[in-house]
């Protein structure tokens, strides 16, 4: 059995689309603690530590299963991340930030299996948001703003986020939060998918 240490409707929808059975089950970490414990850490490992907490700690109620623990940070420079907008104003503030800069997304994966963890995979993807309007920002924030307070970005490619963009390198499964071809790999090795 696999399951997913995750609420996100994102992660369930790659995982649904691809074909995998699963059950998610969310892992409740405190996220923000973990993250203010590690400031200063390369933003890589935050995500790594991130998602393997999340494995991890599911897994321990699940005994046998194959947890996937998923998350994603947003580096906007060199050791500077970005958490969720939190709110709308949050949301305006953290695209004007991103407005007409690079950034990367990085996207960790995680599986544990009784409280171990058995395999990791970090993946990152490199984003330029292009120079838009501030009543651009105002009609996106107004037509999605609450949708995406839960994304680090403020942003869901899949959707109207796809318009902040004029480069995305990398893949767009990891853009959405998850290395999903990595996971996918891995599934098969384990013989939890067919080859």
């Amino acid at each position: 059995m696999i399951i997913l240490a995750s609420q996100s409707a994102s992660r369930q929808s790659m995982l649904k689309a691809a074909g995998v059975g699963f059950e998610a089950h969310p892992a409740r970490i405190d996220e923000e603690a973990v993250t203010d414990s590690l400031r200063g850490a390369p933003v890589r490992d935050v995500a790594d530590k991130l998602a393997e907490l999340k494995a991890i700690k599911v897994s321990l109620g699940h005994r046998d299963a194959y947890v996937l623990g998923s998350d994603s940070m947003l580096e906007i420079e060199r050791g500077e991340w970005l958490e969720k907008p939190g709110s709308l104003d949050g949301l305006r503030v953290q695209l004007k930030q991103l407005r007409g800069k690079t950034h990367s997304l990085i996207s960790a994966a995680v599986i544990a299996r009784n409280g171990q963890p058995l395999w990791r995979h970090v993946e990152t993807a490199k984003l330029t948001v292009r120079q838009f309007s501030d009543a651009w920002l105002e009609q996106y924030v107004a037509a999605c703003g609450h949708e995406v307070l839960s994304s680090v970005g403020g942003y869901h490619v899949e959707g109207l986020g796809a318009q902040l963009f004029t480069r995305i390198e990398g893949d767009q499964f990891v853009v959405r939060g998850l290395p999903l071809l990595a996971v996918l790999g891995w599934l098969r090795e384990a013989g939890e998918l067919t080859v």
